[in-house]
């Protein structure tokens, strides 16, 4: 290695070196993770993000970029073990059991058997994105109704469940079958296209109809 090749090492460690022990984002997350949790979780963070700068820099100080450029067939590889984890973890969702929500009877459990979404349409361009678009809409209202819940820490105002470990979503396994019906429709005054976005209009009315119905069976 050359001196002017040991000089822009030395930089870049520098220069990664004054990041890291300055405060900022990172910094944030530590104190935080240590007030809520204590010194040790603090700890254990400040050792997750460390290792993690240490790991990017690393790949990039030790030239993993001139390797990919010179052998091609790395990025494939890469490649293909990022479409095997995203692979596992849908597989992952698939076999997840349903969750089950209480009502206000400590025994009684929710259950969605089939929800119906029935909207005006107007000049529906494709047809399988819009039932698609609606569907998810709907599946986002019953978590809504069923599942989600912000969990915050009032001493500290920390949201406890801030990710999706701890953050319930529906998975395939909570959601019924779903029916769209669309009642065509021609809207002269909307637009030129005479179409409207479909949006997550389907997500309306979700929340209320589950409501109602364990609001009658209760």
């Amino acid at each position: 290695m050359s001196q002017a090749d040991w000089s822009m090492f030395v930089t870049v460690m520098l220069a990664h070196a004054l990041g890291v022990i300055s405060p900022g984002p990172d910094f944030a997350v530590v104190i935080r993770q240590s007030l809520a949790y204590g010194r040790a979780a603090g700890v254990w963070t400040a050792a997750g993000i460390g290792s993690g700068i240490l790991f990017h820099v690393a790949y990039g100080l030790f030239g993993l970029g001139w390797a990919v450029q010179a052998f091609p067939p790395l990025l494939d590889v890469a490649a293909v073990l990022g479409a095997a984890v995203l692979i596992w973890i849908g597989l992952k969702s698939l076999r997840a059991p349903p969750m089950s929500t209480q009502t206000a009877e400590p025994d009684a459990v929710v259950a969605s058997r089939k929800s119906y979404g029935l909207g005006l349409a107007t000049n529906i361009l494709n047809p399988k994105a819009a039932r698609s678009q609606v569907i998810g809409a709907m599946t986002m209202g019953a978590g809504a109704a069923l599942m989600e819940e912000l969990a915050v820490d009032k001493r500290f105002g920390f949201f406890v469940n801030h990710d999706l470990a701890g953050y319930e979503v529906p998975v395939h396994a909570d959601i019924p079958h779903q029916e769209v019906i669309f009642l065509d429709e021609v809207d002269q005054t909307t637009s030129p296209m005479k179409a409207k976005g479909v949006g997550e209009l389907g997500i309306c009315g979700v929340a209320a109809a589950v409501a109602n119905a364990v609001y009658h069976a209760t």
